[in-house]
């Protein structure tokens, strides 16, 4: 388990499918999570500072945080693979959308098609957490999405809840839900831990500083990468010691939250870092503030292509789950890429 102090491997390199493979057969690779992505650099980190050197010619007492990023991860109860996340706010006030599925029928339709584009799971909020986002009551949460969560579930449809409320966790597992995913990482809801051991069900944990209202005065990082990284394991160890099973948890970087446009850019280069937590991956970048910015495109609506460019690093990890907006182009794009890279 990565610790505050612990030493980190940074994969550098990285060569993609085939040539990956034909790299660690030659030994001048190693795979990343397992494969068939390989890293042919690393830069090892310890409180003496960072190096670069050749994967042969990494120390062998490095062995273990080594052995943590060249193993396949766990795949936290859902399928092999990487997996299309729809997003589905049914709130009057969410970012992307302007509240077009602020009721049951239109939510529902939504589901059902993103279901039919290749969606794996869906992905149901209640509480826009964007900057400044009014917060909202537990009940009100509910009113919103168990109606919705209950129709899908009972269709078929594998449902995550994007939920900071224990209470909304705990009736929307009653309702169908198999997924819980917290922004706060369990934080801000005491009670949520113990929810979801009792559950056994997968959790995505999100790194942010603060809240919504506070996260934008929060983005002072030494090394974003690093510290992303080391605040994220602290939150995975406070859910093992409330009994949730480690190979259950998924770790969300959190893209825009508590980062700055270049903290989000550098986080994307540098997501390979991430294998050190030992645990499946989840990328959500869909119609971010920082992709307008960059691609000079002020609509949400209109932040298609460069979302979708904003997505593929997480496809050097073999089992990503990618949370979206557009999901048919999203399968579109996973598959090229797949077949590209054989």
């Amino acid at each position: 388990m990565v610790t505050m102090t612990a030493r980190l491997i940074e994969p550098l390199g990285l060569l993609h499918g085939i040539q990956g493979r034909f790299a660690c057969e030659a030994g001048l690779a190693l795979p990343l999570a397992g494969g068939p992505a390989a890293f042919s650099l690393c830069a090892l980190i310890d409180e003496t500072g960072r190096r670069i050197v050749p994967v042969h010619d990494i120390p062998g007492d490095w062995a273990e945080p080594l052995s943590w990023i060249t193993t396949r991860l766990p795949e936290a109860g859902l399928p092999p693979g990487v997996l299309v996340m729809g997003i589905l706010n049914v709130t009057p006030d969410s970012f992307s959308d302007a509240g077009r599925h602020e009721h049951a029928p239109e939510a529902l339709a939504a589901g059902y098609r993103m279901l039919d584009q290749g969606a794996t799971l869906i992905d149901i909020g209640g509480e826009s957490t964007r900057p400044g986002a009014t917060p909202v009551t537990s009940d009100v949460e509910q009113a919103r999405i168990l109606p919705v969560v209950r129709e899908l579930s009972a269709r078929g449809a594998a449902i995550s809840i994007d939920t900071r409320h224990a209470a909304t966790m705990h009736a929307a597992l009653g309702a169908g839900a198999l997924v819980i995913n917290d922004v706060s990482a369990l934080a801000h809801d005491r009670l949520a831990r113990g929810v979801v051991a009792q559950a056994e069900c997968p959790v995505v944990l999100m790194h942010m500083r603060g809240t919504p209202d506070t996260m934008a005065g929060l983005t002072g990082y030494g090394d974003v990468a690093v510290d992303v990284v080391r605040e994220l394991a602290w939150s995975i160890e406070q859910a093992t010691l409330a009994g949730i099973a480690r190979d259950r948890i998924i770790v969300d970087p959190g893209i825009g939250f508590a980062k700055t446009e270049a903290q989000n850019l550098e986080l994307l280069r540098r997501l390979p870092i991430l294998a050190n937590l030992g645990c499946r991956v989840l990328l959500g970048v869909s119609r971010k503030g920082f992709i307008g910015r960059v691609g000079g495109a002020s609509s949400p609506t209109d932040r298609l292509a460069g979302s979708i460019v904003a997505a593929l690093p997480g496809l050097a990890f073999p089992d990503t789950i990618l949370r979206v907006h557009d999901v048919a182009e999203t399968v579109q794009a996973v598959r090229l890429w797949q077949a590209i890279h054989g």
